[in-house]
């Protein structure tokens, strides 16, 4: 076939396919020596479509060298490696967007909220962030300071403002939380800002006791109540991609909905708790069995502390657990308030 006739029929360009002999990615069947023209097989076609694939999901050449003549389980995995990289580069332009616009508007960000349910947003997410720790007075490496400023990081509490939801969110690495508050009123441009969770925690009685707060944004964060105002520290930091590992937690196996001060109850004076788990019942060893309603069965191990303090920060008599396997982070909710999302590392159960 002539190189235009092979082009039609693989939905490549004559000028793409002599890029690719170029490179040495899909050489011609043959070459006339006298003019130079370049003829294909149809048995070529497979690998020319293949090829054709690989690069508009702009997969790197050096890449689609390699999954051309790799099993198919291997250039999945490359597939898939190649979609994390480009979420990541994504979520990065999305946030360095945000960031831009925020400070090109130069009017302040504002959201009302009301006291009650912000001083519960800030109950339940501020207990996830890590505690403070001593500064080490050891010599500070580029290694040590990056450590140094994600230790910083995971010390505040990320507040993100929009016209839809007021998100608050915290992390220690081993627990996830995030609360979502509906704005009263709404003004100014969408933005984030990093506040460290103690100060945050610090204000959660003065938040409660007023009808609404009103949150300022403007370089730092300011909250008024009436004719009262409060000072919160800005800290410049770059947060963990939260929602990366929202969206890519898997369909859940199992589900249930158990009575959520049992539980509680059930995790006391243990460091180490495994539950096994079938729709109608949870044992944890042959002490407690517990009635849930749910789907799926499963065995799972938590730090009884962790789990403790998920539990607590929930709210209602019941809590959802939604397992997608035992070495991936389960999500822990209370089963009526969908606003309330926790995160909660399980432990390996050797054996």
């Amino acid at each position: 076939m002539t190189i235009s006739e092979f082009a039609r029929l693989v939905g490549l360009a004559p000028s793409a396919l002599r890029f690719y002999d170029d490179c040495g990615l899909l050489p011609p069947a043959d070459v006339d020596t006298t003019n130079g023209y370049r003829y294909y097989d149809p048995s070529q076609a497979d690998r020319a479509r293949l090829l054709r694939d690989l690069r508009e999901l702009d997969l790197p050449l050096p890449d689609v060298r390699r999954a051309l003549d790799a099993p198919p389980s291997e250039v999945v995995d490359l597939i898939r490696a190649h979609l994390r990289t480009l979420e990541a580069k994504s979520t990065a332009t999305r946030e360095a967007a945000t960031r831009l616009l925020t400070q090109l508007l130069s009017e302040q960000t504002t959201a009302v909220l009301g006291g009650p349910e912000f001083a519960s947003a800030i109950r339940q997410v501020t207990p996830a962030a890590a505690p403070a720790a001593e500064v080490s007075g050891a010599p500070v490496s580029s290694a040590t300071a990056a450590a140094g400023e994600l230790d910083v990081v995971l010390r505040c509490v990320l507040v993100e403002l929009s016209p839809e939801e007021v998100v608050f969110v915290a992390t220690d690495r081993y627990r996830l939380a995030v609360r979502s508050v509906r704005p009263v009123e709404f003004g100014g441009a969408s933005t984030r800002v990093l506040v460290p969770a103690a100060e945050l925690a610090a204000v959660g009685r003065w938040v409660a006791a007023g009808d609404g707060v009103r949150v300022e944004v403007d370089g730092g964060l300011r909250l008024v109540r009436g004719d009262e105002a409060w000072e919160l520290t800005a800290v410049d930091a770059e947060y963990p991609a939260y929602q990366q590992i929202l969206d890519g937690l898997a369909p859940p196996v199992c589900r249930v909905v158990v009575d959520r001060l049992q539980l509680l109850n059930a995790l006391e004076g243990r460091e180490v708790v495994v539950f096994d788990i079938d729709p109608e019942v949870l044992r944890i060893g042959d002490e407690v069995t517990l009635d849930v309603i749910g789907t799926g069965s499963t065995r799972i191990g938590f730090t009884a502390s962790l789990l403790a303090a998920a539990l607590a920060a929930s709210v209602g008599p019941d809590v959802l657990l939604e397992i997608c396997e035992p070495s991936r982070p389960v999500v822990v909710r209370s089963a009526d308030q969908g606003t309330f999302t926790t995160l909660v590392m399980p432990v390996r159960l050797d054996g």
